[in-house]
């Protein structure tokens, strides 16, 4: 089984103190993530558990972070691809498409739920630009809480030549045991054949200090139901699971989780489909 993590980060301190300070996150909060994280991080940790290559996700809303990300992809083999980001609603977004054409460039994502319309996604501008980001053959992934769950098919079925994936399983309060309204919008989602689920960000929509992988089990499970072992891919979200667990204890919970599957299902989620969704090859 070839194992790819479709989901991870890097940072530098400043990028993610700025980051951190934009939000109005208190720093004592988030302490364990106020330092610089990159490659020689991750990579003793990927070894250890077989994992054979990542997927590297934006962090800042900039093109300076995609290029980052893209120098790093071209060090390091291991890095399959890189979503990054560029200005959806700009009209000349596709000439930056083109300027920022890599070979492992194979997404784009904008931090959706920071906007303050929970409809952005479908208004007109932004439309076009998914058209643009379309017609490149890339992927988009989309970050989302609950106030923007209902607009998650609503964007497939404008955009029906784009391929979408959910990052963090869309954000349920975990730690409140949110499932009924979650279950009903992921429901909905699924019935998009464009929609993928990225199985990630779960222990931090949990509950830090006290969460096991029962607790995120019904979810994982429901998922699989909704969407089939085909459209689900496993990601760590390294580095910011830190701040409920290490990177083992998410891969293992994950593994527990899946434990009903047959072994080419578990395949299916813990690679191959992350590798066809982006159109990643092994190194």
């Amino acid at each position: 089984m070839i194992i790819t993590d479709a989901h991870q980060h890097f940072w530098t301190r400043d990028v993610i103190v700025g980051l951190f300070q934009k939000l109005n996150v208190p720093l004592d909060d988030v302490k364990v993530l106020v330092r610089d994280f990159g490659p020689s991080d991750l990579k003793p940790i990927l070894d250890k558990f077989g994992v054979r290559q990542t997927v590297v996700v934006q962090v800042n809303s900039t093109l300076a972070n995609t290029h980052y990300f893209l120098n790093l992809a071209d060090q390091n083999p291991w890095i399959g691809g890189v979503v990054g980001w560029v200005d959806l609603t700009d009209p000349k977004v596709g000439d930056t498409l083109d300027s920022i054409r890599h070979p492992k460039l194979v997404g784009i994502r904008h931090q959706w739920h920071d906007e303050p319309d929970p409809a952005w996604i479908v208004r007109e501008d932004v439309l076009r630009g998914l058209r643009e980001v379309a017609k490149r053959g890339l992927r988009y992934d989309l970050l989302v809480k609950p106030f923007n769950w209902e607009f998650l098919p609503r964007v497939a079925e404008a955009v029906p030549e784009l391929q979408l994936v959910i990052d963090h399983i869309a954000k349920p309060n975990i730690a409140a045991r949110q499932f009924d309204d979650w279950a009903a919008a992921m429901t909905a989602a699924a019935r998009m054949p464009q929609m993928y689920c990225k199985v990630s960000g779960m222990i931090t929509e949990a509950d830090w200090q006290n969460w096991k992988p029962a607790d995120l089990k019904p979810y994982i499970e429901k998922l699989i139901e909704l969407f089939g072992p085909h459209r689900v891919m496993f990601g760590s979200d390294w580095p910011v699971c830190l701040l409920a667990g290490p990177y083992d204890q998410v891969f293992e919970a994950v593994q527990i989780c899946l434990s009903g599957l047959r072994e080419h299902e578990k395949a299916m989620v813990l690679g191959e489909n992350a590798r066809r969704f982006y159109g990643i090859t092994v190194a």
